[in-house]
């Protein structure tokens, strides 16, 4: 089939801005602070930042993850594994994608607060989209300015209470027994405001043994005591009790009975409980001279996680066993100053910073299993006291020269790894790590007409070890003290246009390449070492385009092209791993599409596609990649008031054409269990009612 190259058809992309030259008439710009620090358009920013607002991130849509959210965004990979025992993953330009659980290589922010430990371990899942405000995605190399282990940011924003006070009320059905219920208040005036919002999720899960219960309440006191300041103080909390874990399955599993768990997640009945509290505050104080901001946060975490390690394998006097237990301390304090400086004809504004970040672990490892009886919690295997801690100065300038906007950035890392071994019966792993790295970034656009800005930036990052890539890698499978990290450097190039009123487009090109990735070592027993082994280059193109098509249509479109491959051989599991290579779980093309038609006041519908290409599972690329696949999702939701009230209605169903795919795989699964289904047609049904006191 014919192709037509990019220079026949890129051109008439920009045909509308000559004749918008002279016409400065556009739909206000969305600000954003990700990648400056300060409230600014996006459009002026020499770097990928997408904004998501809160009606086009959750109307219509289940509200349980952020796989619903971020689709639009070009450049990142979300994948529902369909197992809330181990969180989404999500990957941005590649970082990430080789993550087994939870999310590595991201800065996940929420209000300002990591939800990322130091080490770059984070989850998704602690959020409540139910009172978001926006998203902020920053992919590119000035990621790098929110310190190491950012390949991308995600920064969400919940609301501040506003307006007269209202009670809500909601509940949903969905298939595979999946059950949602929330209770909400909230409002606000010029002094005060106030959230608070429950909510309870249940489900049987698409696939057997993966079953989850999960219990969100998130509370915030917004308080502006004049007109120059403001405080905010918010608690969070998560209780996933026993969520069940069916793991992955080999190939040949999937075309037996794509909805079965594996046979080993059934034998050692694998489940992750987790219990997590959280209390931030922040703080902003404006001043004639600039801006003071300041968060400072702390919280608890409890996690007990079954695994299906056989007990031969445990028998080797080095191993920590088949069940995690550890209670996790952490806290943290974020404080800058940003200073404007009015020279007459430009604007420069510098921003200077210092984050501080700490986690402790209580650390335990227990045999599953009590003579012949398995998946219960056995003989102490490991005890151990972790502490990972993160200081990072930075300094940002930016300085608007007219059409040209020049952005600068220097960041010191230091993170440090300390492990108090107290189980002595195999081998002392105490000791400590310490990795440190200056990361610059430059930045420049320039407004060629008014309705088209280009821009170039470069940076550089690191990328650490997370403590549990850090803690089977060493010679005997102890603690790997001489990983090091992998580092970076990021060119990107780019566009952003208004090709009419109320469109937007955005193209970037980037070029990524980094030096000691980490890579598995070797799999077996249930334990993955890692090592420093290889080079990689990312290269790709990315596209994002968002129109108002007429007053009632709107869409979003956005796709991307990723080559990203090994560029020196190395050695990985006995095997050896040839240059050119492509790095597993990143697929080279993802494509996303909506479509939302509003016909009248309170009526609306939206159609979804997405296409995403094969994914390689492991290194070697020889094993049965993902195929390919393309999925669409419908959804109509209703809404009608009647005095104080508010009634809405959602109506949808997910994969309207019954498509059998991989929704997501487990990188370089020791034993061959790669591959985690999606789920067939699902339907959802959702009703909710809010009082307004007026």
């Amino acid at each position: 089939m014919h192709r037509p190259s990019p220079r026949l058809w890129l051109p008439t992309l920009f045909l509308p801005l000559a004749a918008q030259a002279e016409d400065t008439r556009y739909q206000a710009e969305p600000l954003v602070v990700t990648g400056s620090r300060y409230q600014a358009s996006g459009w002026r920013l020499p770097f990928s930042v997408n904004r998501i607002d809160a009606e086009q991130a959750t109307l219509g849509k289940p509200g349980v993850n952020l796989s619903e959210a971020l689709g639009s965004v070009p450049g990142l990979v979300v994948q529902n594994r369909q197992n809330h025992a181990q969180d989404l993953q999500i990957s941005s330009r590649g970082f990430g994608a080789r993550a087994a659980f939870g999310i590595r290589g991201i800065k996940l922010l929420a209000d300002g607060v990591p939800l990322s430990n130091p080490d770059g371990q984070g989850q998704a899942a602690t959020f409540d989209l139910d009172t978001l405000e926006r998203i902020e995605v920053l992919r590119g190399p000035f990621a790098s300015v929110y310190g190491s282990n950012s390949g991308g940011v995600i920064q969400l924003f919940s609301r501040d209470g506003q307006g007269a006070p209202r009670v809500s009320a909601d509940t949903s059905q969905a298939a595979y027994g999946t059950r949602r219920t929330r209770l909400a208040a909230e409002g606000g005036n010029a002094q005060a405001g106030f959230i608070i919002n429950r909510s309870h999720f249940e489900t049987d899960g698409y696939r057997d043994h993966s079953g989850a219960i999960l219990d969100k309440t998130f509370a915030k006191l917004t308080l502006h005591p004049d007109d120059l300041s403001t405080l905010s103080l918010s608690v969070s909390e998560l209780d996933q009790n026993d969520t069940q874990d069916p793991q992955g399955l080999t190939w040949a599993q999937v075309q037996s009975d794509r909805r079965a768990a594996a046979p080993s997640a059934l034998l050692f009945d694998t489940r992750k409980s987790v219990d997590h509290r959280q209390l931030a505050l922040n703080y902003e104080r404006g001043f004639a001279a600039g801006t003071w901001q300041s968060t400072l946060y702390s919280g608890t975490r409890r996690v007990i996680q079954y695994q299906s390690i056989p007990p031969a394998v445990q028998g080797n006097p080095t191993h920590s066993g088949g069940v995690i237990d550890f209670e996790r301390r952490f806290h943290g304090i974020g404080n800058r100053w940003i200073q404007p400086f009015d020279l007459g004809g430009s604007l420069l504004t510098l921003t200077a910073g210092l984050d501080y970040d700490q986690s402790r672990d209580e650390r335990q490892g227990y045999e599953n299993f009590i003579g012949s009886t398995l998946g219960v919690k056995g003989a102490l295997r490991r005890d151990e006291r972790n502490r990972v801690t993160s200081l990072s100065p930075y300094v940002q300038a930016a300085w608007q020269l007219g059409k040209l906007d020049l952005q600068a950035g220097l960041r010191h890392n230091q993170v440090e790894f300390e492990v108090d071994d107290r189980f002595l019966g195999n081998s002392d792993d105490s000791g400590s790590v310490t990795y440190r790295e200056l990361t610059p970034t430059l930045g420049a656009s320039y407004a060629l007409l008014p309705a088209l800005s280009v821009y170039a930036s470069w940076g550089q990052g690191l990328e650490t070890p997370t403590l549990n890539e850090l803690s089977y890698s060493g010679a005997n499978g102890g603690f790997g003290f001489d990983l090091k990290p992998a580092t970076s450097e990021q060119i990107e190039v780019g566009l952003k246009a208004r090709l009419a009123a109320g469109t937007r487009l955005q193209l970037a090109l980037f070029q990524i390449d980094t030096d000691d990735e980490l890579v598995v070592a070797s799999a077996s027993g249930g334990r993955s070492r890692f090592q420093n082994a290889a080079q990689t280059r990312r290269r790709g193109i990315e596209l994002a385009l968002e129109s108002r098509l007429s007053e009632s249509l709107r869409g979003h479109l956005a796709y991307t092209r990723i080559d990203a491959t090994y560029s020196q051989a190395f050695s990985s599991n006995g095997r050896m791993i040839d240059a050119g290579n492509h790095l597993p779980g990143i697929p080279a093309h993802s494509l996303y599409g909506e479509l939302n038609w509003q016909p009248a006041s309170g009526v609306s519908t939206a159609i979804e596609a997405m296409y995403r290409s094969e994914l390689y599972v492991e290194d070697s690329n020889s094993a049965r990649s993902a195929p390919s696949y393309a999925l669409f999702n419908w959804q109509a939701r209703f809404e009608q008031r009647v005095g104080a009230l508010t009634f809405d209605q959602v109506l949808r169903i997910d994969n309207l054409l019954d498509r059998d795919y991989i929704g997501s795989v487990i990188v370089g699964d020791g034993n061959g269990r790669y591959y985690e289904p999606g789920p067939e047609r699902a339907w959802y049904i959702g009703a909710g009612v809010q009082y307004r006191f007026d």
